[in-house]
């Protein structure tokens, strides 16, 4: 609760004035009762209209004047509740920045997003119920009943009897309903998995031809959820004929004690009129209790879920002291260096051992699943090595500051990112200070001049996710983002599989006139073999290091691979 409570804290006045408003709406109801009873005991039993007129004015000033109470207390409440929502969900995209890789896979996209949104809003409706009623309810509970003391204490003993089997009722009801909503709500988040999940992949599901049984695994989450909101709401509509009727019951004894005190003169009509009217309000409000019990019940278990993700460290910027660099030193150098994913049991890179000179070509090859992305990953700390040292410029990379490390490296993912604005927005991204005339440089040296010339130029509209461009298009624009960094370490991680090979040829003729260290991650030989090295993986290890001469004479899981594609090119 401690992030919530930090956030409301800025919104003290509001989280004050919005309870103390709804004490003063309570004044008003509880006065209500009092001058109706006075309507009928002195206005129509002396036949004197002036006073029934009179009372009725007052009855509508304290009406105007409740109306006006609530809307400054739901006001002072809603801002607040926005408010803390709104901050709630800036710390969490602050935090959700500052996640390591590994802490994003353990925690999965839709989860984020789940706790963005939903999560977020719920607490919102909590904080937004918990000022309004907090002191409301209670206080008109335990008014109405005093004020029923104050009109007559023996018709008012009903209330002492009708008032903790109300209670009971409600709060046991509730505590049976209150696991099952949070039942209903792990159902919903399902049903959230399963829609992002068929949004994201939906060309997938066309192109497989698997609607239906999409269809048929949302219908099942659709329905579980369904059964488990209607379990629940069954039981909670409980609540309604019991209370009802104890409430009715409560009635009768007042009425029945109420005409006996009237026969005896003890009692006037309007008093009992009153006494029926506060037992309505104290039912009222004992239901408004139980739902503001559900509603923060339902707050509180959503904002431990967003706690859980605000108390994680994030990625620390040094996992050990801080070193200085060597000018001398290689540009890369990997040393004995293993790594294994989180919960991934086997290494998913074993015993890597090379370096890379300054301005040097490095090709890495391998199969899907060799550990190729895994090891381009290492280097600028996305993931942190399992064993083995890690240096960049002769400075381990886990003595180097992650944003120090990270601005001399430019990565261009297996997928290709865009975002939605324009093509100078997203090239901005390298270096938001580069001139017209570095931007065109890059498109340029990424064979994206032909992008330029078809979408209008830098000014071009980028949809979200790029998706008025191509496969090939998106590729090509992040490679030019890339290049505007103008990076000492460049790294294309399989960027150029939706290129053409002459295209594919243009560009790694182009990346080599750039002086920077390379790292050009590919399944086709053809594109690393005028690396000056080349790594080729097999499950993670390195089968073979050396140069595309040597490697054809040394290395049989290479000579297999680049044999294999030049019999498939012919």
């Amino acid at each position: 609760m401690k992030h919530l409570f930090s956030c409301l804290a800025y919104y003290k006045k509001e989280a004050i004035l919005s309870p103390l408003f709804k004490l003063l709406e309570v004044c008003m109801e509880l006065t209500v009762p009092l001058v109706v009873a006075a309507i009928v005991n002195v206005g129509i039993a002396n036949g004197d209209k002036p006073y029934i007129v009179n009372a009725c004015i007052l009855l509508i000033s304290f009406g105007v004047l409740g109306l006006g109470f609530a809307l400054t207390a739901q006001y002072f409440a809603a801002k607040a509740a926005v408010g803390v929502s709104a901050r709630l969900r800036s710390q969490l995209f602050c935090k959700l920045q500052s996640l390591s890789f590994a802490q994003i896979d353990r925690l999965g996209t839709s989860a984020m997003i789940t706790r963005m949104t939903s999560d977020v809003n719920q607490v919102q409706a909590g904080v937004n119920m918990f000022l309004r009623i907090i002191l409301r309810s209670p206080f008109i509970v335990f008014g109405a009943m005093a004020m029923a003391f104050f009109v007559d204490s023996r018709a008012a003993l009903v209330f002492l009897a009708v008032i903790p089997c109300l209670a009971l009722v409600i709060f046991a009801v509730m505590g049976v309903c209150i696991p099952l909503y949070r039942h209903a709500q792990d159902c919903l988040d399902k049903v959230y998995l399963s829609t992002r999940e068929n949004l994201s992949g939906v060309r997938v599901i066309r192109a497989f031809s698997l609607e239906e049984r999409e269809e048929a695994e949302f219908a099942a989450r659709n329905g579980a959820l369904l059964r488990a909101q209607k379990r629940v709401g069954r039981i909670a509509a409980l609540t309604g004929p019991f209370t009802y009727a104890l409430v009715n019951l409560a009635l009768i004894a007042l009425l029945y004690v109420g005409a006996i005190r009237v026969d005896g003169g003890a009692l006037r009509q309007g008093d009992v009129l009153a006494l029926s009217n506060y037992l309505a309000q104290i039912l009222i409000e004992l239901v408004k209790l139980a739902n503001l019990i559900v509603t923060l019940t339902k707050a509180i278990s959503c904002q431990k879920r967003i706690g859980k993700i605000l108390d994680l460290e994030g990625e620390p910027s040094l996992l050990a002291p801080e070193e200085a660099p060597r000018r001398d030193a290689p540009a890369v150098v990997f040393g004995n260096v293993s790594f294994s994913y989180e919960g991934g049991g086997a290494n998913a890179l074993t015993d890597i051992d090379f370096s890379a000179e300054k301005g040097q070509t490095v090709g890495i090859l391998g199969g899907t699943g060799s550990g190729k992305s895994t090891l381009v990953n290492l280097i600028p700390r996305f993931y942190a090595a399992t064993e083995g040292k890690i240096l960049v410029d002769g400075r381990d990379v886990a003595g180097t500051p992650a944003e120090t490390l990270r601005e001399k490296i430019a990565l261009v993912p297996q997928k290709a990112v865009l975002f939605k604005g324009t093509i100078r927005s997203n090239l901005l991204w390298g270096n938001e200070n580069a001139t017209e005339e570095e931007l065109l440089r890059a498109v340029k040296l990424a064979q994206a001049e032909d992008i330029l010339e078809a979408k209008g130029g830098l000014d071009g509209e980028v949809k979200q996710e790029g998706k008025n461009f191509s496969g090939g298009q998106r590729q090509r624009l992040t490679i030019a983002r890339a290049l505007v960094k103008n990076p000492e370490i460049l790294i294309l991680d399989d960027s150029s599989s939706a290129l053409d090979y002459a295209t594919d040829r243009n560009l790694r003729a182009a990346v080599r006139t750039l002086g920077c260290t390379v790292f050009l991650v590919s399944q086709r030989a053809s594109s690393v073999r005028f690396a000056d090295k080349i790594v080729v993986l097999e499950d993670g290890r390195a089968a073979g290091i050396g140069t595309h001469e040597e490697l054809i004479q040394t290395c049989e899981v290479y000579r297999e691979i680049a044999l294999s594609q030049e019999r498939g090119s012919a």
